[in-house]
């Protein structure tokens, strides 16, 4: 017989009554279980153990996993690791996403004809999770994420879920996986949530039916080296990352795939990435590959202004909150690349980079460098104010975290 154990409203099916993989790292506030004279599983948010009082025998331990994970942590870099649950649900294309299931993390099975695959009728978003000194896990704004989903689908056609469930799939997933967040100071969970047309389709129309679907790994510095470690872009004068009236304002995949053929010819060359001017004058700054980008001259803190072709980072939303706080003068405008050679501080922003300070940046030839002061300048105390929030270091007068037990 098979029951069902429920987390917040939200199933996992196929959940045998004997000691399953699923259960040995679930976790919830509230589990219920269904079915035929089911068994009460409590589940332990600590230790990863299972408390199960079968309907006619006494209270019993069922066997208690607490498998230790082989990582070091202390040289995590930003790479994939296979982790235990991934979250999934589907809905048609005027219908409204159902309950998902959390499932073991693998492969997929895809319709060859399916609208991602064929016309990119897809999005993702990306947010992490941190572990505090008690053990408890912190969000950093789940709902702007789910919000900037909900945009990006209006743009792309397609079904999104409600911040609600958005942010209770969120929740769900972390506490799944629970054991794969760093310990403090060691890195994060990344969280990485897609929205696909997963529904056949060969002409060119949105796709029938579509899939969310949410996966996480642990990770540590997006670029090579230490926090904080300067970073080095070269310009680039031919490839541009979008246009207006196009896709750069939301977080479509197909934005990534374009920018490929010229980050890698700048790897190639020594750089860590590029930053693309727009497409209309080539001349004034937009966004690097996968990051907002803010330049600094006499304490005047300066970003590209949102305006359809740039995404608008959460973490560049919250950089200029915390800088305006801080007594920070800043700017959302037009800036010119000439600027880049007057400017006293460059640095990117970016959930998977948070803040990166740019150590040099080369144009048309010509690489003017950044001097890091001793104290890491404006970049140094914007890094360390969004992170302290973001780790639950400092009181969060902000609002924006989020803790999970």
């Amino acid at each position: 017989m098979e029951s069902k154990v429920v987390f917040s409203g939200i199933s996992l099916p196929s959940l045998q009554r004997s000691s399953s993989p699923l259960l040995h790292s679930l976790s919830s506030p509230s589990v219920k279980v269904r079915g035929n004279n089911p068994p009460s599983y409590s589940i332990s948010l600590r230790y990863c153990q299972i408390k199960c009082k079968a309907a006619n025998t006494n209270t019993k331990y069922c066997e208690e996993v607490s498998e230790v994970l082989d990582i070091n942590w202390d040289d995590l870099g930003f790479g994939l690791t296979a982790t235990d649950y991934m979250y999934v649900t589907k809905c048609s294309e005027h219908g409204m996403f159902k309950k998902g299931e959390l499932q073991r993390f693998g492969n997929i099975e895809m319709n060859p004809s399916a609208g991602v695959l064929n016309y990119g009728q897809g999005l993702f978003e990306g947010l992490k999770a941190y572990k505090k000194e008690d053990g408890s896990i912190l969000l950093f704004r789940p709902q702007e994420n789910a919000l900037r989903m909900r945009q990006g689908a209006e743009r792309m056609c397609m079904p999104a879920p409600t911040v609600e469930h958005f942010v209770d799939a969120i929740k769900l997933t972390v506490m799944a996986n629970k054991r794969w967040v760093p310990p403090k100071g060691k890195g994060s969970l990344y969280i990485r949530p897609l929205l696909m047309g997963s529904g056949s389709v060969l002409g060119l129309a949105p796709a029938p039916e579509y899939t969310f679907l949410i996966y996480v790994s642990p990770v540590g510095n997006y670029f090579k080296g230490l926090n904080l470690a300067p970073i080095h872009l070269i310009v680039e004068n031919e490839f541009h990352r979008a246009a207006p009236g196009g896709t750069g304002g939301v977080k479509t995949i197909g934005n990534y795939a374009s920018v490929l053929k010229a980050q890698s010819a700048a790897k190639a060359k020594g750089y860590s990435d590029v930053l693309y001017l727009d497409s209309v004058k080539n001349k004034y700054l937009e966004e690097v590959s996968s990051c907002n980008i803010f330049i600094v001259k006499n304490k005047v803190i300066s970003t590209p202004s949102i305006h359809g072709t740039i995404l608008p980072g959460i973490t560049r939303k919250s950089i200029i909150d915390v800088a305006r706080k801080e007594g920070y003068e800043v700017e959302e405008r037009q800036i010119c690349v000439d600027e880049l050679l007057e400017a006293d501080e460059v640095f990117c922003t970016g959930t998977a980079v948070v803040l990166s300070p740019v150590g040099s940046i080369t144009y048309l030839g010509q690489k003017k460098e950044y001097v890091n002061t001793k104290d890491g300048g404006i970049a140094q105390k914007l890094y360390s104010a969004l992170t302290s929030l973001q780790m639950g270091l400092t009181n969060d007068n902000m609002g924006w975290t989020m803790e999970l037990k």
